[in-house]
């Protein structure tokens, strides 16, 4: 059976982005670039919510035709394009690149979309991994701490948001020359 697959990026103070939405902070450099590159392309889909849709969307479908972007960039372009891709919105009414739009979070569905043949899911966007969270249909969690802090922005898991303890075990942990440190974990 697929996971589906938590990864993001947060700042050490638990902040995914900043209070104006900036993630300039984060520190992909090709190393880091790479190492993703090299898990995401594996992957037998990307699942997104809108706003990572659109974040995506405005940028990867072309990036590799501007000569700035080149090495890992590039590359990524074209696993972005090529892989398929989900995502949750209400207001979409149209989406490209080998992309289906689902309206709401289906629990019975998703767990229908595991059991299918292919490569692990990866989720994106906090939201829609939040969401994924309440119905307990994240495997596992590859957390990309950055060693910086914000002071103030969007918590990855807001204390506000109430869930059970779910248990889970450290499965791996990398380390990149630029200070960054992948955490996995996964459900006991």
């Amino acid at each position: 059976m697929r996971k589906i697959i938590l990864m993001i990026g947060v700042s050490l103070d638990g902040f995914f982005e900043g209070p104006n939405r900036e993630i300039d902070w984060h520190l992909v450099d090709d190393e880091v670039h790479t190492y993703f590159n090299d898990r995401l392309r594996t992957m037998g889909g990307f699942i997104h919510g809108r706003v990572t849709y659109q974040l995506m969307a405005d940028f990867w479908p072309t990036a590799d035709a501007d000569p700035a972007n080149a090495g890992p960039t590039a590359e990524f372009a074209g696993i972005w394009r090529d892989m398929p891709k989900t995502v949750y919105s209400r207001t979409l009414a149209e989406a490209g690149w080998n992309t289906t739009i689902e309206r709401e979070v289906d629990p019975d569905r998703i767990r229908a979309l595991k059991a299918l043949p292919g490569g692990d899911l990866v989720v994106g966007g906090p939201d829609l991994a939040r969401s994924f969270a309440r119905h307990d249909l994240i495997d596992a969690y590859e957390i990309s701490v950055h060693p910086v802090l914000i002071g103030a922005g969007r918590p990855l898991f807001p204390s506000a948001e109430r869930m059970s303890p779910r248990p889970l075990r450290l499965t791996g942990t990398r380390t990149f020359g630029n200070g960054v440190v992948m955490l996995r974990h996964e459900h006991v």
